[in-house]
């Protein structure tokens, strides 16, 4: 064999022999990547305060139909690799919601945080998320800075936010004559998000914002507040706020005639529990938008039931969206071969979301998913069929409308 021939064919088994070591390594990368032979999947949320019921211990139910339905565990690299829910109550609080977070990531060997109620809470976990270069998929908070200035390569938005609100319920009420707005807002940045979000569209459709007062978060007395909304002449209240707290804005408005005197409250987050808590004589006419309803179709009317089964009530946006987002995460894990963070991250962006909760569904660069939202009005006690009966659907916001495109949201990092 000549020296050329004998030098050709040394280099393509040296070139063979690097390409198959190569493969090995990732393989066992991959392998190894599977941390601790098991996908653990953390539900951090509000359980016992203000918000409950908004997504709270129901929303880890959903998380873990979401496990039952993709069989339990995964097969990675020929290997049964089981899944895991484990959650915890953070009570409204950033410092304990990232005490919880930090354990278990450090200790715990969490893969990944979910639903994340309170935007100040889901802020603050999404940042340490990033140090520790894990993923979070947020559900339950809505201030839609999550995909904004404080976006992450690992922080994901699946439900709803602040932007798809104040187009929905926001842009119809303008619509249909609303353009005086006043306030009554959360203090703290879900609140301050929302109110902006939804001055601005009022704004750019023409209306005017004649003023607004601020609240701290699960407030009893709403008196003060209301009065001045009251004595604005504004013809919506927008109530900038949610769980308990627009319930109790909403009780102590009609015992001031708020309605009676010809203004009309928009809450601006309201969701299927708050209805049921509140009751139809008190929640009738008010219009709302969420990104789920149990009785749109009959996949979601077969999903509610087995919900209903489980839970004794129908989920709302949260707790739907808490299964999607888990859902989704376990086929990201399951198409990158890992629970690896950044290459399930990758998986998340690329892979189309199509289940019970969204259609068509896509994850922008920034982290955001985007799907339809529905503006819906609380029926009157004699429209509803019965228990659960409680919507009519006023009309469907698209996607692309409903959020904001990446260019627009303000993420550093995604434009």
């Amino acid at each position: 064999m000549s020296r050329p021939v004998r030098s050709a064919a040394l280099a393509a088994l040296l070139l063979g022999l690097a390409g198959a070591q190569a493969q090995v390594a990732q393989a066992q990368v991959a392998q190894a990547q599977v941390s601790d032979d098991v996908i653990k999947i953390g539900i951090l949320n509000d359980q016992s305060g203000l918000y409950a019921d908004f997504g709270g211990k129901w929303s880890v139910e959903a998380a873990r139909m979401a496990v039952e339905d993709a069989g339990g565990a995964l097969n990675l690299g020929g290997k049964k690799v089981p899944v895991e829910i484990v959650s915890a109550d953070h009570q409204n609080k950033p410092d304990v919601a990232s005490n919880i977070a930090r354990q278990w990531y450090d200790v715990d060997k969490v893969d990944a945080i979910m639903e994340l109620t309170t935007s100040s809470v889901a802020l603050a976990v999404q940042q340490l998320t990033k140090e520790k270069r894990k993923i979070n998929i947020v559900t339950g908070a809505a201030t839609s800075d999550l995909t904004g200035k404080a976006c992450s390569p690992f922080g994901f938005h699946w439900a709803y936010d602040t932007h798809s609100l104040a187009v929905g319920t926001g842009g119809a009420l303008v619509e249909a004559g609303g353009d005086s707005w006043f306030f009554i807002t959360a203090d703290y940045a879900f609140g301050h998000s929302l109110e902006e979000q939804t001055a601005r569209f009022v704004q750019s459709k023409g209306g005017k914002v004649l003023g607004r007062v601020r609240h701290p978060l699960s407030a009893s007395d709403f008196s003060s507040f209301i009065l001045q909304a009251q004595g604005s002449g504004a013809k919506i209240i927008g109530l900038a706020n949610a769980g308990l707290d627009t319930n109790n804005s909403i009780k102590q408005a009609a015992e001031f005639g708020l309605v009676q005197g010809g203004q009309r409250l928009a809450a601006l987050l309201f969701t299927l529990a708050e209805v049921h808590g509140l009751g139809l004589q008190a929640a009738q006419g008010l219009v709302l938008t969420e990104g789920f309803y149990w009785d749109l179709d009959e996949e979601s009317r077969a999903f509610s039931r087995r919900f209903m089964q489980r839970t004794g009530r129908m989920p709302n946006m949260v707790q739907a969206g808490t299964y999607s987002a888990v859902a989704q995460y376990l086929k990201a894990v399951q198409a990158a071969g890992t629970d690896e963070a950044e290459a399930v991250a990758k998986k998340l962006r690329e892979l189309p979301v199509e289940d019970v909760f969204a259609k068509k569904g896509k994850v922008l660069a920034n982290g955001r998913m985007v799907h339809d939202m529905y503006l819906f009005q609380v029926k009157a006690p004699g429209e509803s069929k019965g228990p659960w009966d409680y919507y009519k659907r006023l009309g469907t916001i698209p996607g692309d409308q409903a959020f904001l495109s990446v260019k627009d949201s303000g993420c550093p990092t995604a434009q």
